[in-house]
């Protein structure tokens, strides 16, 4: 009897340690800011001047969601809806200047830990708080840095990595696969600052674009006319609001005694990090080209159009430097799992915390529910699951990676999870799946951007601004880039009704809060 009740538990022993085997990695490779138009595999605009052909290898073997949309588009309201499955106003992390985020709360690092997955997220964290349910970690504080970077340790402590964050997050990231409990599937978070403001490119990449005239987009002049009357308050405009030291890279020595038009000088913060080396090359880099720009502007023939021009040529070639760096760095990760035999029981995603403006609008930066902001990127490859080279339509949020994860490692997802699991779009099993999407921003007074909430469809968006109570509505196979609001078009009086009745449905499914209550809740937080 003995030895049947051993033999027995030797049998369920094994029967167990090959079905944790058998469940997958997790490889989670996420950034900060990077707008569809900057992936090639998108096909945007950028994608011939601008290739991310390591980011493409997942399109190559798994699947490029076209619908792919953010919560709340800010950095760290979206990494909570991320880890939760939840919408900000349940998960309880409105916007980034608010409390803390309860780590201690059900998260699908918490579940997966609980259940047996060796955990760990590295990077940028940027929720205010310690990560819980990871059995390592390194973060960086706030938004962290791009040049020798500061990491937060586990035990308190703080650690000064020399070097490009892209590429020490990397390394860090690569470390920890190598020294992690390899009996156990893995679930890791590798979480890049690029292509967040202030936009500075690793120094093998300065000069990435040089003679290359990156297309304009072409509402860069928008006046903001037909839509709602908050929008010419904004504070994110290329030609008016970016920082000429901290975003555009003239140093303050350079332009002494010059009468710049735009807002106050905010310091080189990224210049002001690097080594006396690090300073010498990208001295030489810049020093020419701004040289040349004042020698032109001080002429006093350049117009605000022209000052705008360069404006935008010289941030979007550093934000599609500093992609350079993320691209590369996705090449390394992939190459990883490949060599080491992982590639083939590995989930991988490619994502970031929002999309972003490249200009259109005349705007950088995200928060509205305009779609270059409101979709963010969501590539996936599952070998065995997902088809290759599969572009799924379906409306998909970034609340539904939570119960994704936790469904393919076999976890029960809580019921007041609000994601839906992304395993039968995978599979090609959708029976039944959600006809529109909900969006939610709160963060009152950051680049003049008012608390809208909204709901898009396939073809239609309805935005709602409660401060002043104005609808905008917007046909985006007519209108792509929504540049007239469509609410009070006698024509559109049937749309405009349903889609309405969709706004309030959906507030009522996820039990949003009236708007007053929201704020409240928040600022007591």
């Amino acid at each position: 009897m003995k030895r049947i009740t051993i033999a027995l538990l030797l049998s369920t022993l094994g029967f167990l340690a090959t079905e944790a085997a058998e469940r997958p990695n997790i490889l989670f490779l996420f950034s900060d800011d990077h707008a569809l138009n900057a992936i090639s595999a998108y096909g945007g605009p950028l994608a011939e001047v601008a290739p991310t052909p390591n980011i493409d290898r997942l399109a190559t073997s798994g699947a490029v969601f076209e619908n792919s949309f953010v919560a709340n588009s800010i950095c760290g309201p979206s990494r909570a809806c991320i880890l939760t499955g939840k919408h900000s106003h349940k998960n309880g992390f409105l916007y980034n200047s608010g409390n803390p985020f309860d780590g201690t709360q059900w998260t699908v690092a918490s579940a997966l830990n609980n259940a047996g997955y060796a955990t760990a997220v590295i990077g940028k964290w940027h929720l205010k708080s310690t990560p819980v349910g990871f059995d390592h970690w390194e973060v960086y504080p706030g938004q962290g840095q791009y040049y020798n970077p500061i990491f937060l340790q586990m035990d308190g402590s703080t650690e000064q990595a020399m070097g490009y964050a892209t590429d020490v997050t990397t390394d860090k990231a690569i470390d920890w696969l190598d020294s992690r409990d390899k009996n156990k599937p893995f679930f890791l978070m590798c979480q890049h600052k690029a292509p967040h403001r202030t936009f500075s490119p690793a120094l093998r990449h300065l000069g990435a674009f040089d003679g290359i005239t990156i297309p304009e987009p072409d509402n860069l002049f928008d006046d903001y006319a037909t839509r709602s009357r908050t929008l010419p308050g904004n504070e994110m405009e290329i030609g008016q609001h970016m920082h000429w030291m901290y975003d555009l890279k003239l140093r303050k020595d350079e332009h002494t005694g010059v009468t710049l038009p735009g807002p106050d000088q905010h310091p080189a913060i990224e210049y002001n990090r690097m080594t006396d080396e690090q300073k010498t090359a990208w001295d030489a880099y810049f020093g020419p080209l701004n040289k040349k720009f004042l020698a032109e502007f001080n002429k006093g023939k350049m117009s605000k159009q022209d000052v705008l021009c360069w404006k935008y040529q010289r941030y979007i070639k550093n934000y599609l430097s500093t992609v350079k760096s993320v691209d590369e760095n996705i090449g390394r990760m992939l190459d990883y799992l490949e060599e080491n035999g992982l590639a083939e029981n590995t989930i991988v995603i490619y994502s970031s915390d929002q999309g972003f403006y490249l200009g259109e609008h005349g705007w950088f930066d995200k928060r509205w529910m305009f779609e270059e902001s409101f979709k963010m990127p969501f590539l996936i490859s599952w070998p065995g699951v997902i088809k290759p080279g599969s572009r799924p339509q379906e409306l998909i949020q970034n609340i539904d990676y939570a119960p994704t994860f936790a469904e393919a490692a076999g976890i029960t997802v809580p019921s007041d999870v609000q994601g839906m699991s992304l395993l039968p779009v995978f599979k090609g099993e959708v029976s039944d799946w959600r006809k529109s999407v909900y969006y939610a921003y709160y963060e009152v007074g950051e680049h003049n951007v008012p608390v809208h909430f909204g709901v898009r469809t396939k073809q239609h968006k309805l935005i709602h601004f409660p401060a002043t109570d104005e609808w905008n509505l917007f046909d985006l196979e007519a209108d792509p880039c929504e540049m007239k609001n469509l609410f009070d078009n006698p024509e559109y009086a049937n749309v405009q009704k349903k889609m309405t009745a969709e706004y309030y449905r959906v507030r009522e499914y996820y039990d949003a809060p009236a708007w007053e209550n929201e704020l409240q809740a928040a600022s007591l937080k």
